[in-house]
């Protein structure tokens, strides 16, 4: 990737298809990583639990979501009854490798003309890394900084751009997008492993008390499990996390999970092993308190936003993360989106809601990000 190429005030860039071919993208993510999908499961249970079963029907959009919204969800629902006789899940890892490279490439293009930054590729400490900046860094902002561990179910990069291209522009902080090795080719700890060797390099020049952490989807287990890490390995703690969209519980599914799928109101038996069978896992123990932050001790944790949607499949892993640091006395925040599904901000990344909660993301990491840390 050159530079130049993603300089934020080009103009060029295809226009971004229709948001179901995402949604159904990041859902055969999933469902390729656990190796089990709704087809899957149907195909395996005998005639008479197939007939038994009674058909799907999904709610229609609610009009308390904005017009914009409402149409994408039409669309995915389209979607989904048009693509039945093709699941995407039968695509390989490196297909939607491929796919997620230009995918992001096109949303990326759309986000910058209304979140115009500067993007470039670097390293650090010796693991892939993009930077993002804001076009123009004020002074109170050159201290701070945030990291971002990116979302795609532990074997995709969904997120290093298309999570961050707001975030920078609206709070003004550069962002290190971790590029972590993926699974199955690296399973568990090495995403750990190489987000606490970004963190340790970035203490060499920040204080704790003016880093933020987050990501969303499997980027935000992956960063509930690197506070995990540095907690137990001594470290100071940064100044905020955001957990968004995510989950800190590889043993225990959430009950989100068998009423949702990645687009919304879906019920899907599968659902529940697309963790536990995840190739990220590999041979660790599902109550590794690392792996599964849910069993460490979340005491001393810095404030923590939360966000969520009332119909994400991981509506109940964020709830249930909340909890427990409301539980360990945490300063916990909490946002559940009318009717939104999974990850919306990126899923819908074009509607009221998403720009709503990428406002509420910005605005929590301005005004953590540079206070006191507790317990540092």
């Amino acid at each position: 990737m050159e530079v130049g190429h993603w300089k934020a005030m080009h103009r060029a860039g295809v226009r971004v298809p229709g948001i179901s071919c995402v949604l159904l993208s990041l859902l055969a993510i999933l469902a390729a990583g656990g190796r089990l999908t709704q087809a899957q499961t149907a195909s395996t249970a005998s005639p008479s639990q197939n007939s038994s079963q009674p058909p799907v029907v999904t709610p229609p959009a609610p009009l308390t979501v904005s017009p914009k919204a409402q149409q994408d969800m039409r669309e995915y629902e389209e979607s989904q009854a048009s693509s039945q006789k093709q699941p995407m899940s039968s695509s390989s890892v490196a297909e939607q490798r491929a796919f997620w490279d230009r995918r992001q490439k096109t949303i990326s293009d759309d986000l910058l003309r209304n979140y115009p930054v500067q993007i470039e590729e670097s390293k650090m400490a010796g693991v892939p890394v993009l930077l993002l900046s804001p076009m123009k860094m004020e002074d109170r902002n050159r201290t701070r900084i945030l990291i971002n561990v990116h979302g795609g179910a532990f074997n995709t990069d969904a997120g290093t751009l298309v999570e961050n291209i707001p975030i920078v522009n609206l709070t003004g902080i550069r962002v290190i997008a971790v590029k972590y090795r993926l699974a199955p080719e690296s399973p568990f700890p090495a995403g750990v492993d190489d987000a606490i060797a970004v963190y340790k390099e970035v203490l060499k020049t920040y204080t704790p008390q003016n880093v933020g952490l987050y990501g969303t989807s499997a980027g935000a287990a992956l960063t509930a499990e690197t506070a995990a890490k540095i907690k137990q390995l001594g470290l100071p703690m940064p100044a905020a996390l955001g957990f968004f969209s995510g989950w800190a519980d590889f043993g225990i599914p959430g009950d989100s999970m068998s009423w949702f799928s990645i687009g919304g109101l879906r019920a899907t038996k599968s659902a529940d092993s697309l963790l536990r069978s995840n190739p990220y896992v590999g041979h660790a123990d599902l109550k590794d308190p690392i792996l599964s932050p849910l069993y460490s001790d979340l005491k001393g944790y810095p404030p923590t936003l939360c966000i969520t949607g009332t119909r994400d499949f991981l509506l109940s892993g964020t709830t249930l993360y909340h909890r427990a640091l409301l539980q360990a006395g945490v300063d916990a925040q909490l946002i559940v989106f009318e009717a939104m599904p999974h990850a919306h901000w990126i899923m819908y990344h074009d509607t009221p809601e998403a720009a709503e909660a990428f406002k509420y993301m910005a605005t929590f990491f301005d005004q953590k990000v540079g206070r006191p840390v507790a317990g540092n």
